[in-house]
């Protein structure tokens, strides 16, 4: 649950409520409906509850679903209603998703009135619905598509307005969802008045099964009764976390909490990490390629969260790539597990059923690493050749046994390999890499050092090596940057000059590395290596703020890093003053855990000191610990700091160094309230 300061949001909300709601009843020694709540379709009210249950798997959801759903695009606004879900069922058909797999168009909540009519029947809002919901079921139904709906195992559904859900109403609400057309429900558990969990949900079940229309059902209770562990005969699908949100920390610590589960899904029976949010905004194409690959790595349902109708061709492009899917949907169902993973390098493999792997090279770190791991670490028997396809280039090589890239900061590497008796018809796998992101000062030559590896074993021919910069900036090879026959195995390293011009803005620009070459069969390959400069000012003379220094990169656990205010909220500048312990400071950072904000030195300060605490904003809550890094070097770090601490100074020697990071850690609690300060941060250079 991850809870914030002035509003409590929907993730947050339904936790709270199911919680409190679960911890007042067994105060009170309750278990069951009160009376009042109870009707015919109630757990207690017959003996339908006491048939043998029916078991799952059905045959439905043999692969994971795939779809659409509303929420993470639109919320309660009014933007959600009938014309936008046809839009989307359009968008389908004529943007190739459905081609690609997509099947369900779901809706989430705030499609009903608040309250029932006479016979106990959900009414559908006629502002948002005017034709009602089997009409747009039925339209959904015309393009070849299925249709989804939404309501939540309590008394009311998730949102504040109160909508009514579907607790001691299964048998009434399932068959009118069937008889709606409904082919998917998402089952949530808000208001759920301290019923167990699994009686809920089997309750449902049931009553689904009863009406004998197949309905996906989707297990929507947060993980919060660890539902892998006795869902696998009652969803076919079952949400293993909270609700996420769309930020790099939020998809990030997901899918941290769905890998380990792996040995659960399966055929049927699916974890459920919540929908995608590529294309929402929140994070850069690269980041949402990442989603989409660890997503589609772990066989996660691929539940589309944004809105089409207002989506980039770029959003597009990562939603229908073919190559992914085929992972997602690959009929052995075996969740991708992990090799390995260090300092933010990860290493995912999934079984696939024609016996082939599936590997993930993962960068969770904000720079470029190299990841490097081998067929035999992925369960590949010893062959002489293996034949690689890069999923996102679509592209076909091979390689002997090396599986390796330099990934992007915050990047995902995806392959399918397998033996291949005819590995060298393949043109050869080369990685391109750079030693480290060059940081430039305007008008001075700065250096880098470029690498390209043959891994196949057919020689690279006619390899031509190009670094691009920005127009009006020199590049210049210092060392040779072509090779007629790189052979299998080998390297060519280039070393580079790079000038920004004088007057250059501070700030990042694309510099990405190219290698040019032909397999020996006369095929012309092209690989590129997306790549970034920083152009840096170095700091003044004296003593500097932080807040008033241009930082290189900043991430936070939620919202934008903030200057001389807390971070607040999700959105920019919606902080306040800074304060700790009830001490105001008018200059800092505001940032929010896990955090890190790196500043170029260049080599010219020689101490950093701050104040640092927990923002009053969060009250008494809330643990984090606070570093400073150098270089990669950490030279200070803070004891955990609660919000009932007063600020702490923390001083750090950061002589000769050109990069200092300002790291915030989660206190090892998890990131609930862990709005950090650096107050009064100061560089003396």
């Amino acid at each position: 649950m991850r809870v914030h300061i002035r509003t409590i949001h929907r993730r947050g909300h339904r936790r709270i409520v199911g919680a409190l709601s679960a911890a007042l009843l067994c105060t009170a020694g309750v278990t069951a409906l009160p009376a009042a709540a109870r009707t015919p379709d109630s757990p207690e009210a017959g003996p339908a509850s006491t048939t043998a249950a029916p078991r799952l798997p059905d045959g439905l959801a043999k692969t994971p679903p795939m779809g659409f759903n509303n929420w993470n695009s639109t919320h309660c606004r009014a933007e959600f209603n009938e014309e936008m879900v046809k839009g989307i069922a359009d968008l389908f058909v004529a943007k190739g998703l459905k081609d690609a797999g997509y099947q369900y168009v779901n809706l989430d909540d705030c499609w009903a009135l608040p309250t029932r009519d006479g016979n106990g029947k959900l009414v559908p809002d006629p502002q948002r619905f005017p034709h009602g919901i089997k009409a747009v079921a039925d339209y959904v139904h015309s393009k070849g598509l299925k249709f989804g709906i939404y309501t939540s195992a309590g008394i009311k559904t998730c949102n504040p307005a109160g909508f009514p859900g579907g607790l001691g109403h299964e048998k009434s609400d399932a068959q009118q969802f069937a008889d709606w057309g409904v082919d998917y429900l998402k089952y949530d558990n808000c208001n759920n008045l301290g019923v167990d969990a699994k009686q809920r949900y089997r309750t449902m079940r049931d009553a689904l099964k009863a009406t004998g229309r197949p309905i996906v059902y989707s297990i929507c209770e947060w993980g919060e009764n660890k539902p892998w562990e006795w869902a696998s005969d009652v969803g076919h699908l079952w949400r293993t976390t909270g609700d996420i949100s769309d930020s790099w920390s939020s998809m990030l610590g997901i899918a941290k909490q769905n890998l380990p589960l792996a040995p659960h899904a399966g055929p049927g029976h699916w974890n459920d990490p919540d929908m995608l949010e590529v294309g929402n905004g929140g994070m850069t194409d690269t980041e949402y390629r990442s989603h989409f690959a660890l997503w589609s790595m772990m066989a996660a349902p691929l539940l589309i969260g944004s809105d089409l109708r207002k989506a980039t061709p770029e959003t597009f492009e990562i939603l229908a790539n073919k190559d992914l899917i085929a992972v997602d949907q690959d009929p052995l169902g075996k969740q991708a597990t992990v090799v390995k993973s260090e300092s933010g390098r990860w290493t995912l493999v999934r079984q696939l059923a024609d016996g082939a792997r599936a590997v993930a090279l993962f960068n969770e770190t904000g720079r470029p690493q190299r990841i490097t791991t081998t067929a035999g670490e992925l369960g590949l028997p010893q062959a002489d050749g293996y034949r690689l396809r890069d999923l996102w280039r679509h592209q076909n090589t091979h390689t002997t046994g090396t599986v390796s890239a330099t990934v992007p900061a915050h990047g995902t590497t995806v392959y399918r390999i397998a033996a291949d008796k005819r590995w060298a018809a393949y043109p050869p796998a080369v990685e391109t890499g750079t030693d480290r992101t060059p940081l430039v000062e305007a008008g001075t030559p700065g250096g880098l050092r470029s690498t390209v590896r043959n891994l196949g074993g057919t020689p690279a021919t006619h390899l031509t090596v190009t670094l691009k910069a920005p127009r009006g900036w020199r590049v210049r090879a210092t060392s040779p940057a072509t090779d007629r026959a790189l052979p299998g195995g080998r390297t060519l390293t280039t070393g580079w000059k790079i000038t920004a011009p004088a007057g250059t803005a501070p700030g990042a620009y694309d510099l990405p590395l190219t290698a040019d070459y032909r397999s020996p069969r006369g095929e012309r390959i092209t690989t590129t290596l997306p790549g970034t400069a920083h152009v840096v000012v170095p700091p003044p003379a004296g003593t500097a703020d932080a807040a008033d220094l241009p930082w290189l990169t900043a991430t936070n656990g939620w919202g934008p890093v903030e200057k001389n205010t807390s971070v607040g909220e999700s959105d920019a500048g919606d902080g306040r003053p800074l304060s700790i312990g009830g001490t105001g400071f008018a200059k800092g950072l505001g940032v929010h855990a896990p955090s890190e904000v790196s500043f170029y030195t260049g080599g010219r300060c020689s101490v950093f000191t701050a104040q640092v605490g927990i923002d009053d904003e969060s009250g008494d809550r809330g643990s984090v610990g606070f570093e400073v890094w150098a270089d990669g070097k950490r030279v200070a770090t803070s004891p955990s700091v609660t919000g009932a601490d007063a600020a702490r100074a923390v001083s750090a020697p950061v002589a000769g160094a050109r990069t200092v990071q300002l790291v915030v850690t989660d206190g090892g609690d998890g990131i609930d309230y862990d709005h950090a300060d650096w107050a009064d941060a100061k560089f003396r250079c």
